[in-house]
């Protein structure tokens, strides 16, 4: 073994070690989320610490430096002498290298610490509507958030530092350009929208027991292609999907047996998660490409999975008759055309995770707007509860009632993630251009939802975009599938279409 092929294979070790420790910490934070005991969060969170002080020694060792240098890298981690097959890798453990050597151990554990009592405290607080109880705690976690940004980066924009951490390339001024033009051309399409007659919908808020409705979205999983012997779902107060190792992802939904059409997208729409981290090349197992390109290319597959596909009329014509056989009394008369038309009805609500296709972007730009304000010093976490509240009546023209409906609807900034929010309302956008590129290639996708071909549309995903994992950047990946970069117009065209057809504009 030459002395190039040993350092690239004490870089494999060493990005293996770290990546194994991740995904121990991620089943614990999993386990906090979905069946701890009440009273074991204190020392929980203690685990979780000092987990991520390990990992973190780990992760900052100077051998890593040592290793990149014997590579000639760059600052950005590129050297001449790396093939295809180790650049993404070394690009990547390089940049993660750089950024762990600018902030401390106590810094990483007490993030990680106040993090997980944060959670937890939000969602007693959400429970009984009491903001001002969770106020402490997300003000010490923005604290922290904006003390990593500031020790990772000299640049006078805190929110591109954390926005980097899920959205790499992105910046929050160039996100700002695109959700203006998006909010325009929505606001456009809304306005046509709320002067048509709007659709039947009582029958959906009827009774749907919680047993049967996880009956259908296991089956629903299943038949798009979800592997249950490499992952399982589970409930929790917040849907979401983590992996724990190769051929181990979690998902997480929740019921609402008066709202059965949470139920029903929030699976597919983990499934779309789950689908993605199940078709990464097996080469990139336990290592740090074997993850997403991006959280708005992941959210582009949950999106697609959940809406393109899930909210067409193609998906209900293959299984509106399945899901009746299930709840005959609550669908009793109910055609194709009343459901399909129900289950896309447009109409500003509060709570983000069930809103529409049309005004769902809006619920994205308020928070992208809000929490880069919080960040950058514009906005005290103390009038979030008022900035919420203004901006939902600006956007939507409603008021929320409660902080629980409002500020507090989501988990988001109590674990931390300022910089994910916009990484939705992006995946809508992504998820609009790879089905143009896909329907070049296999032709259009009604008809093979219509005759139960999924699995060429996943095998599709797959090679296109899934094996991939993180070894192409987000911009790699939509240039490569799309032949071009993001744009807003394939997602204002699909939404003009579909909708224009349904309330006759």
């Amino acid at each position: 073994m030459s002395q190039h092929e040993k350092t690239i294979s004490r870089l494999r070790e060493m990005d293996t070690e770290v990546t194994r420790l991740g995904h121990i910490a991620s089943l614990l934070e999993w386990d906090q989320e979905t069946c701890l005991p009440e009273r074991a969060v204190e020392g929980r969170a203690a685990q979780i610490a000092l987990l991520t002080g390990i990992r973190y020694e780990k992760l900052a060792d100077k051998e890593w430096g040592e290793l990149f240098d014997r590579l000639g890298c760059d600052d950005a981690g590129d050297s001449a002498q790396l093939d295809e097959e180790h650049r993404s890798l070394v690009r990547e453990t390089c940049r993660r290298w750089i950024k762990t050597t600018k902030v401390s151990r106590r810094l990483m554990e007490e993030t990680a610490r106040t993090v997980s009592l944060s959670q937890a405290a939000w969602a007693v607080a959400r429970a009984e509507d009491d903001f001002p109880a969770f106020l402490p705690h997300l003000e010490r976690v923005l604290a922290l958030r904006k003390e990593y940004a500031q020790a990772v980066s000299a640049g006078p924009d805190d929110y591109d530092t954390l926005l980097d951490e899920y959205e790499p390339g992105a910046s929050g001024r160039s996100i700002a350009a695109v959700f203006d033009d998006l909010a325009r051309g929505l606001r456009t399409i809304l306005d046509k929208i709320t002067a048509a007659p709007p659709p039947e919908v009582t029958f959906l808020n009827k009774n749907y027991p919680r047993a049967a409705q996880n009956q259908f979205g296991e089956r629903i999983q299943r038949c798009i292609g979800f592997d249950g012997k490499r992952g399982r779902i589970d409930l929790s107060a917040h849907p979401f999907t983590t992996t724990l190792g190769p051929h181990d992802i979690r998902l997480t939904t929740r019921y609402g047996e008066n709202n059965v059409l949470s139920g029903i997208f929030s699976n597919m729409h983990e499934a779309g998660h789950g689908l993605y981290e199940q078709g990464v090349a097996e080469s990139l197992y336990d290592s740090i490409l074997g993850d997403g390109a991006s959280l708005g290319i992941h959210e582009s597959q949950s999106r697609f999975w959940e809406n393109t596909v899930g909210r067409s009329r193609a998906f209900w014509e293959r299984w509106l008759e399945d899901f009746r056989t299930l709840f005959p009394e609550n669908l009793s008369g109910i055609g194709l055309d009343q459901f399909h038309r129900a289950v896309n009805m447009v109409s500003p609500s509060l709570i983000r995770v069930e809103a529409d296709e049309v005004t769902y972007a809006f619920h994205v730009i308020i928070r992208f707007r809000l929490e880069r304000a919080m960040v950058l010093g514009d906005l005290a976490v103390a009038d979030l509860s008022d900035a919420w509240r203004e901006a939902y009546e600006d956007l939507l023209s409603i008021r929320p009632p409660s902080d629980a409906e409002g500020c507090m609807q989501d988990i988001h900034w109590s674990g931390g993630l300022f910089g994910y929010f916009p990484t939705y309302a992006l995946g809508n956008l992504y998820a609009a251009q790879f089905t143009q590129a896909m329907e070049r290639d296999l032709g259009p996708l009604d008809v093979l939802i219509r005759s139960d071909e999924t699995a060429r549309v996943l095998e599709w995903l797959r090679r296109s975009i899934h094996v991939h994992g993180k070894s192409l950047k987000p911009d790699e990946i939509c240039r490569r599938v799309t032949g071009g970069p993001l744009k807003v117009e394939p997602f204002l065209k699909y939404v003009r279409g579909k909708y224009g057809e349904l309330y006759r504009f």
